[in-house]
């Protein structure tokens, strides 16, 4: 993280190793914060796995705190997906057993 010096409230986030995918979803995870003003992401270079956020909030919260509360809330999204995956293959398996 290194704060951004254009704009009150702003900063960049680096993340190494990821790609459109994370940068994307966090964006759009960010953008339904009322606290944030702005979120976007750019991956410097094709060929290298690494994209950088960048974050701008209101005088209410901090973009760490943002992003910390975007990521908390996708973790959760994740884990009911995984849930609700596994009880449905669950499901087609006993149905294909029973048949």
């Amino acid at each position: 993280m290194e704060p951004d010096t254009r704009q009150p409230n702003s900063a960049i986030f680096t993340f190494n190793k990821e790609d459109h995918t994370l940068g994307n979803l966090l964006r759009a995870t960010l953008l339904q914060n009322e606290h944030v003003i702005f979120s976007a992401y750019k991956v410097p270079h094709p060929l290298f796995p690494k994209f950088e956020l960048r974050v701008q909030t209101d005088d209410e919260t901090t973009p760490k705190e943002a992003l910390l509360s975007a990521c908390q809330g996708l973790i959760a999204d994740l884990q009911i997906l995984s849930q609700k995956l596994t009880r449905e293959w669950e499901l087609n398996k006993i149905a294909r057993d029973t048949v």
